[in-house]
């Protein structure tokens, strides 16, 4: 994907990314049991380790990411995939009234006219086609991250998505008691790190400033805590985390809305 391997693209190659890896994975999971049928849309794909989940009862996946997205050795229905090389908004090449689904993980955080992004979404939708879409939740955020425009609160979420939809649900994703434990020693970690930031640099500085040394010390922090913690970081699995009532203390928030 370039030069930077930024620390935003999860993977599960990674062990120490596994906490966050398996965060994401809850969502493709709980995504898969709303897939019944027809054709997906994809924005944001990444490393492409979720095809798998979508795919199982889609009968066409069209995958957009601004890199380069990996089919997976296993995938057998490659037939049934199309991958588009380009950044959003506006969706190109996608008719209206065209998709049945559309899925888009941890990406409106990084786009500049969200309302835009969630219009295109809409038009390219069939009626009664779904958008399932994840974010962070501002809230639960340990540090301001130069990767994303903004982030979200659950007021904030229902606002923007009602800007495009007035059918939708917001719900977050949540952690046991094992996840938490990681997260406060991980809160407690990065608050060792900012405590050098003693003129709030992170705040005041322009983002693009600030994206390398955040994915350099991102990175530093995931290793460091995993070498600490590899009982817990090892363990965590998807099933650790859960969908349950929107709140201040989720970790994403997990919305489904339908044209």
């Amino acid at each position: 994907m370039g030069i930077l391997q930024t620390a935003e693209r999860s993977t599960q190659l990674d062990p120490s990314e596994n906490v966050i890896f398996q965060r994401h994975l809850i969502a493709y999971k709980e995504a898969a049991k709303i897939i019944t049928k027809g054709t997906i849309l994809e924005i944001g794909s990444g490393e492409g380790y979720a095809i798998q989940e979508l795919l199982k009862n889609a009968d066409r996946y069209i995958a957009i990411d601004k890199y380069d997205t990996q089919i997976p050795d296993s995938i057998r229905d490659r037939n049934k995939i199309e991958f588009k090389k380009y950044e959003v908004p506006p969706i190109k090449d996608i008719e209206d009234n065209s998709v049945d689904f559309v899925v888009t993980f941890q990406v409106i955080e990084h786009i500049k006219n969200d309302v835009l992004f969630l219009a295109e979404i809409y038009r390219v939708l069939r009626p009664g086609g779904k958008l399932i879409l994840t974010t962070p939740n501002s809230k639960m955020s340990l540090s301001r991250n130069p990767w994303h425009i903004r982030e979200y609160t659950v007021s904030q979420m229902e606002e923007i998505l009602g800007t495009s939809f007035s059918d939708y649900t917001v719900h977050g994703v949540y952690g046991n008691e094992q996840i938490m434990r990681y997260y406060m020693k991980n809160k407690e970690s990065v608050r060792q790190i900012m405590k050098w930031d003693i003129f709030n640099l992170q705040y005041l500085l322009p983002r693009i400033l600030l994206q390398i040394p955040y994915d350099i010390l991102n990175r530093f922090n995931r290793k460091n805590l995993r070498n600490k913690n590899k009982g817990i970081v090892k363990k965590i699995n998807f099933t650790d985390y859960s969908i349950q009532e929107a709140s201040e203390s989720s970790f994403d928030h997990f919305c489904v809305a339908t044209k």
